[in-house]
C-alpha cells in the first residue's frame, strides 16, 4: 500500500497524492459500517491497483461545514468594505480556530476602497491584533504571506465576498478560480466555490472551500475562553470565572486597564449569548 493525501473530494471520488502522483480512489466499505468518512487533508493508506482507500491516520485536528483535516493555519480574510468590516465576525472565526487547535492569520482585503481616515482606523486594528500574536496580512503582500506559509497546509475562512477565490488567484494568477461581486442589498458576496480541494501554490498547500457557512463555537464558557488566548495571561480569583457579573474579575479590570481590547470582550460576551440560544 501507499501512503498520500487526500486533496479533492467530489462525491465518493477522492483524490490522492502519493509521491507526485495522483490516484481517483473510493473508500473502502468498512468505513461506511463504521460512520467514518475520509475528508480533504487526509493522510491515508491505500491499494494502488484496486484505487480503494484502506486506512486512515490519525488527524492532528478538524474543521466543520465543510470538513477539513490535518490544518496547519487558518487564513481568516476579512473585508474591509463591501462586506464592511465586522470585528465580532473576524473575532468569531478566530475563537473557532483557537478552540479548534488552528492557527489564525488575518488577511484583510480591499484596502484600497478605504479613505485615508479609514486607512489609520485598519491600521490601528491591525497592531492591535498583532499584539496578541496573530499575524495580520494585507492581500497585497503576496510574497510575505507565501513566505510564512511555507511548507503548511492552510484552509480559507471568511465571509463570502471577502476574496478567498481572489487571494489564492493573486497567489498563483494560473488557477483562475471562479469570483463572483457581491450584493449591494445584502452586503454579502455568493459562493463560487463549489468542493474542498487543495492547492499547491509553490511551498504553499491551500485548500479552497465553499466557505464556513456555520461556524459551531460550544456553549460552555470556558471553552469559549479558549478562543481568546490573551485573557491566560491574568488569573482571577475564582477558576470557573466568567468574566461577566463576578467581583474582582481581572479580565474586567484588564479591559478597563486597556490591555485586552473592548471589542475582543465585547465579541466574548456576544458568543457566550449565542451558546445561551
Amino acid at each position: 500500500m501507499l501512503e498520500g493525501q487526500i486533496i479533492k473530494n467530489i462525491s465518493n471520488q477522492y483524490t490522492v497524492l502519493s509521491n507526485q502522483k495522483l490516484y481517483t480512489c473510493v473508500p473502502r466499505g468498512k468505513f461506511r459500517q463504521t460512520g467514518v468518512s475520509p475528508f480533504v487533508g487526509d493522510k491515508v493508506l491505500f491499494d494502488e491497483k484496486e484505487l480503494i482507500i484502506k486506512e486512515i491516520l490519525p488527524r492532528a485536528n478538524q474543521l466543520e461545514r465543510p470538513t477539513v483535516v490535518n490544518v496547519d493555519y487558518a487564513i481568516i480574510v476579512t473585508s474591509l468594505k463591501k462586506p464592511n468590516l465586522s470585528l465580532f465576525l473576524l473575532d468569531k472565526n478566530i475563537a473557532y480556530c483557537y478552540i479548534k487547535n488552528i492557527k489564525p492569520i488575518i488577511c484583510l482585503t480591499k484596502k484600497d476602497l478605504l479613505s485615508a481616515l479609514e486607512i489609520e482606523n485598519v491600521t490601528k486594528i491591525k497592531e492591535d491584533y498583532e499584539k496578541i500574536h496573530i499575524p495580520v496580512f494585507y492581500n497585497t503582500e503576496i510574497v510575505e504571506l507565501k513566505k510564512f506559509l511555507k511548507n503548511k497546509l492552510v484552509v480559507l475562512m471568511g465571509q463570502s465576498g471577502a476574496g478567498k477565490s481572489s487571494l489564492i488567484n493573486k497567489m498563483d494568477p494560473h488557477l483562475n478560480l471562479p469570483t463572483n461581486s457581491i450584493s449591494n442589498h445584502l452586503n454579502r458576496g455568493k459562493h463560487t466555490t463549489r468542493h474542498n480541494q487543495i492547492f499547491f501554490i509553490d511551498d504553499v498547500s491551500i485548500c479552497d472551500t465553499p466557505g464556513f457557512s456555520a461556524l459551531d463555537l460550544p456553549n460552555d464558557s470556558q471553552e469559549i475562553q479558549k478562543g481568546f488566548p490573551e485573557f491566560q495571561e491574568y488569573s482571577c480569583q475564582f477558576s470557573d470565572c466568567k468574566h461577566i457579573n463576578e467581583q474582582n474579575c481581572q479580565i474586567k479590570e484588564q479591559v478597563k486597564a486597556g490591555n485586552i481590547l473592548t471589542s475582543r470582550y465585547q465579541s466574548y460576551l456576544k458568543l457566550l449569548k449565542e451558546g445561551e440560544k
